[in-house]
């Protein structure tokens, strides 16, 4: 694992001298909430922020923003302060630790209001702070709503987190049906498994389900899992990051990122167009 990752960092600074950096935007969703998704995308980024890369973390989970409340960190001013105008956008990030900064959602429903495109253009100005990213973690709502679907669509990789429970699951599927028909390359992680072989198991269903009903070219994958454990609950009690310990869940964690890594490897040289933040969000704005 440690040989894999450390093979995609050096592709990586090779990279960086012949071209911007790029920035790899990775949506994490599920079909319904409480499946532990944004305690994976939290782990996720301090993973990645831990091994040397630059990593934002999006909480794009407009309506029930949390991630401040998982990092333990406290926040004076959301996202939504920035579209009226209220302060900056460099104003609102939250250095998390070296490496990782937190982009704050907002926990209300009023950020749905501003759609007037002139707002959004003003944000887009000031967004060019973030392109040295190298990854963005985007934190998704729960289910198939337009917003969400926008995010889903523009990002490179699309990560749908459930758990072993029977209306998790339909939900899940419900979300890599609908997402099938914009994106041909989906990844899983099934979270609160009792074992692998618990969580092989619950893939294969869905896939095979998948294979037979959905017509749209559709290459589904398992990225990982996570056992259910101590370690992770107590972590979410405890408002810490279950990746800065060395337990099991934590090596779970690092062999999901590690295969994500590998995952982009051939898409950090195939690929020759330059992607930033800023580009990503103007992408995303003009959807709406």
């Amino acid at each position: 694992m440690q040989n894999q990752a450390s093979k995609l960092k050096n592709l990586m600074n090779e990279n960086k001298n012949k071209r911007v950096k790029d920035t790899h935007f990775i949506a994490i969703t599920s079909g319904k909430g409480g499946v532990g998704k944004s305690t994976i995308s939290a782990n996720l980024a301090n993973v990645l922020a831990d091994n040397n890369y630059k990593v934002g973390l999006f909480d794009a989970d407009i309506g029930l923003a949390n991630l401040d409340v998982i990092l333990n960190v406290r926040i004076q001013k959301n996202l939504l302060h920035v579209l009226r105008g209220e302060c900056s956008l460099e104003d609102i990030l939250i250095e998390v630790k070296p490496n990782l900064w937190l982009i704050p959602g907002e926990s209300g429903d009023e950020i749905l209001k501003y759609s007037d495109k002139n707002i959004y253009e003003r944000f887009l100005n000031q967004v060019s702070i973030l392109d040295e990213l190298d990854f963005l973690i985007i934190d998704t709502g729960a289910g198939i709503g337009g917003n969400i679907l926008h995010f889903l669509e523009m990002s490179d990789e699309v990560i749908v987190v459930t758990v072993p429970d029977p209306a998790a699951i339909t939900d899940a599927y419900a979300t890599i049906k609908t997402t099938s028909k914009t994106k041909e390359n989906l990844l899983m992680v099934l979270n609160v498994v009792k074992n692998e072989n618990e969580a092989l198991r619950v893939f294969e269903n869905i896939k095979k389900v998948a294979d037979s009903n959905i017509k749209n070219p559709l290459n589904l994958e398992l990225l990982g899992h996570l056992s259910a454990s101590k370690e992770v609950s107590g972590s979410i009690k405890k408002r810490t990051l279950f990746t800065d310990e060395n337990t099991s869940s934590s090596d779970e964690l690092k062999a999901l990122a590690s295969k994500l890594l590998y995952r982009l490897e051939q898409k950090v040289l195939d690929n020759t167009n330059t992607r930033s933040f800023s580009g990503f969000l103007r992408k995303i704005i003009e959807r709406f």
